[in-house]
């Protein structure tokens, strides 16, 4: 095996699908207005009432230098707001507004139409989560 071949190389494959995935998210959150990275906070916001940006950042091994200007669209966009914390005022607390709660009906569609784009069967998508779970968290580790 030549190891200097691009088709030898996980981390291509890795981003090559990431690439594939994210354009087929584009056309179910046009509808909504929202970008990939901006769903992705939307997720996390579903989950949890108020973050600060650095718990967020964490979650979505983002740093606060890419966050905060996908922040402050989201923001204009009346989706979410950010305030200093009440208890550490160096602390920026995020959290959605009524606006960003409701669009969580209009989104209940997108994990569905995802696992249909993939063709897997239940078992499938289960192993293949799984095993990316898997590699998350031993990359995570180093």
């Amino acid at each position: 095996m030549n190891k200097f071949l691009l088709e030898n190389q996980i981390c291509f494959k890795m981003h090559a699908i990431s690439r594939l995935l994210t354009s087929h998210y584009r056309p179910l959150l046009d509808k909504l207005d929202i970008t990939y990275p901006q769903y992705l906070v939307m997720l996390v916001l579903w989950e949890e009432e108020a973050l600060s940006v650095k718990e967020l950042g964490e979650q979505l091994y983002l740093d606060s230098g890419t966050l905060t200007p996908l922040l402050k669209r989201m923001e204009s966009k009346g989706i979410l707001e950010r305030k200093r914390s009440e208890v550490d005022e160096r602390s920026l607390i995020v959290r959605l507004t009524d606006s960003g709660m409701n669009m969580k009906v209009e989104a209940e569609c997108i994990p569905d139409e995802i696992v249909k784009s993939l063709d897997m069967n239940k078992e499938e998508y289960d192993f293949l989560k799984s095993r990316l779970n898997e590699i998350l968290n031993k990359l995570n580790q180093k």
